[in-house]
């Protein structure tokens, strides 16, 4: 098992189950580092969501990362938890988290158990593919290390965070073997606007809430969804912009541009808010003015001023418009590095239904690394583990199988 994420200390629980010897590779100093610094967060290992709409959340994919969800689902992902002393609850977004809301003792319970169970872990040792005899490269501390193995799952990540290990440095080696790649990108991403140097100075980390966002899908069909966001210095991110990214990501790759837009006063009909801001403003200034009579905190008035002429500033008609509809062009999302999450990857057609490479048979895939991508949520999480098991299930079996 090549990467301890997830995914691969997953492949590896699974196999050795199986009766395989284990050999879990990292390159970094130890395992899970992606996996503690989403515990930061509280760690949202899986979603409570029924199925289908479950499967819904992996788009295109739904229907391939929904057969390994088959053998292993959210509530599958809870029990297996349990099984580590750790409880989990639902919380109010449905969204499913440990009791202490910490990664680090679960990961700490899973290790311990891994070793016990027998799986042998190597760490700083960063794979750099096969020699012309088949046998894995490893860079270590102390020089290049061969390894000789029969069967390998590789669980590599994608390239988002690459100081926690997952930099994509695997998709020169693996294009090599004749596996079809598709590109790496950023999801689960903010995005660039180009705010004025007062905005950005002044409200970067700013949060919205609640917003509602307008946008259209690829097939052009109009979606709207409430949640909320964070101003940021260069632009805008954040749980709502991170669940529809993929679309505006790829509408900006298909047209080089697109266009969001925010209501701003959501509880509010464009009726009742500009029959609010007709109220005379008796001496106010225009921002006060909005933040009484509109409800509107100083982050969401400093974006309604933002780039509005002194002409339309002074047509409560078009400033009520405004705030139901504030127009965002967005220009790039953020660089794949500081993305929770990438698109692009292994193609699953270029897998077997075990995960197994075709053009390179005995090696198999999981997690990030492969061409699937969801929200936030807990569904990234659940995806890695189901594919971990999966290969790691799919590797003991091919062993089973080989003379």
């Amino acid at each position: 098992m090549i990467g301890g994420g997830p995914a691969g200390l997953m492949a590896a629980e699974t196999a050795i189950a199986a009766g395989v010897d284990v050999h879990l590779f990292e390159a970094k100093g130890s395992v899970g580092r992606k996996f503690l610094i989403a515990g930061k967060g509280g760690l949202n290992l899986t979603h409570s969501e029924p199925r289908p709409g479950f499967d819904a959340r992996y788009r295109e994919r739904a229907g391939e990362v929904g057969a390994w969800l088959d053998d292993f689902d959210a509530d599958a992902l809870r029990a297996w938890a349990r099984g580590l002393g750790i409880e989990t609850y639902v919380g109010s977004s449905g969204r499913v988290f440990p009791l202490d809301r910490k990664a680090a003792p679960l990961l700490r319970g899973w290790v311990r158990r891994l070793k016990d169970s027998g799986v042998h872990f190597h760490v700083h040792h960063r794979w750099l593919g096969w020699d012309g005899a088949g046998a894995l490269r490893f860079a270590t501390p102390e020089g290049i290390t061969l390894f000789s193995a029969d069967a390998t799952v590789l669980a590599l990540g994608g390239g988002s965070w690459p100081q926690l290990g997952s930099d994509g440095a695997w998709v020169e080696t693996l294009t090599a073997t004749g596996a079809a790649i598709a590109p790496l990108q950023p999801a689960n991403c903010g995005f660039d606007i180009g705010w004025s140097t007062h905005l950005a100075q002044k409200f970067a980390g700013a949060p919205l809430k609640p917003v509602v966002a307008h946008w259209q899908d690829l097939a052009g069909h109009a979606q709207a969804l409430q949640g909320e966001c964070v101003l940021t210095a260069t632009g805008i991110e954040g749980s709502l912009i991170y669940a529809i990214a993929a679309d505006l990501r790829d509408a900006l790759t298909r047209d080089g541009e697109v266009s969001l837009h925010l209501d701003l006063a959501p509880g509010r009909t464009l009726a009742r808010l500009e029959a609010d801001l007709a109220t005379p403003r008796k001496g106010r200034s225009l921002g006060e003015h909005l933040r009484r009579l509109a409800g509107l905190d100083s982050a969401k008035t400093a974006l309604v001023f933002e780039g509005l002429d002194k002409a339309t500033a002074q047509d409560m008609p078009a400033v009520a418009a405004r705030i139901k509809r504030l127009p965002l062009r967005l220009q790039r999302p953020r660089p794949m590095a500081e993305t929770i999450s990438t698109a692009g990857g292994v193609c699953l057609e270029a897998l077997d239904d075990g995960l197994m490479l075709q053009a390179k048979p005995g090696v198999f895939c999981a997690g990030e690394m492969l061409d699937w991508e969801a929200p936030t949520g807990g569904y990234l999480l659940t995806a890695c583990f189901a594919s971990g098991l999966r290969a790691g299930r799919s590797a003991g079996a091919w062993l089973a199988a080989s003379p």
